[in-house]
């Protein structure tokens, strides 16, 4: 199994920390997202979506966090990070998907550097907008957390995939600054989660393409 990666991606984060609480051995193919090289052609004709991650497993070639993740739960069912229960599933993949389809996708790095590079913001206005949907989102993930929450993580006392989108973009929106105050349940998971093994495993400063 191989994982192309990238240290400072959040998707990668995201599949990092699945693998490590799976327990699963893989090699690290890193891919710098600063140096374009995933739009280099031999890494395209791999994943059409010229991003991280992709995972390869054999014949198999997956490019979406989330479908690797599920993959990954299918395959290797223990411990689950989707949960079989009809409620549960739903509950884990609303929080997950308020972060990967209402935060990540308008600031992640392509994103930043559209708004620059194209657009002509500056700066200031790129960390504005960054910040305006760092309150939107996570002031719903709060709301569903003190709703459906409990236990040291998302949902319970065992890490799920909304534990693995959690993180990272906490992590990312520490790292751009963003007064994250009004969050305590996020918070609190977020460092009840940076507290355990598999994600301390999984952290950007822990891969071999951290200095880069």
């Amino acid at each position: 199994m191989q994982l192309h990666s990238f240290f400072n991606s959040s998707t990668s984060y995201r599949v990092r920390i699945a693998l490590a609480l799976k327990g699963l051995s893989y090699g690290y193919l890193p891919v710098n997202l600063r140096k374009q090289e995933q739009r280099a052609t031999d890494y395209v004709a791999l994943n059409p979506s010229a991003g991280v991650p992709l995972l390869v497993d054999g014949d198999v070639q997956l490019s979406q966090s989330l479908a690797i993740i599920d993959y990954l739960d299918a395959t290797h069912p223990e411990p689950r990070l989707i949960p079989a229960d009809t409620l549960a599933r739903a509950r884990v993949l609303e929080l997950s998907d308020a972060i990967s389809c209402d935060i990540h996708p308008v600031n992640n790095m392509r994103i930043l550097r559209y708004l620059q590079d194209v657009l002509g913001a500056s700066d200031e206005q790129k960390n504005t907008w960054y910040q305006h949907w760092i309150r939107e989102g996570l002031t719903a993930v709060e709301a569903l957390l003190a709703r459906h929450g409990h236990g040291a993580y998302c949902f319970g006392d065992a890490p799920t995939l909304a534990d693995c989108c959690l993180v990272p973009q906490v992590a990312n929106a520490l790292r751009m600054g963003c007064d994250l105050s009004a969050y305590p349940r996020v918070l609190r998971i977020h460092e009840h989660c940076n507290g355990q093994p598999a994600f301390q495993q999984a952290a950007p400063s822990q891969q071999p393409d951290f200095a880069q």
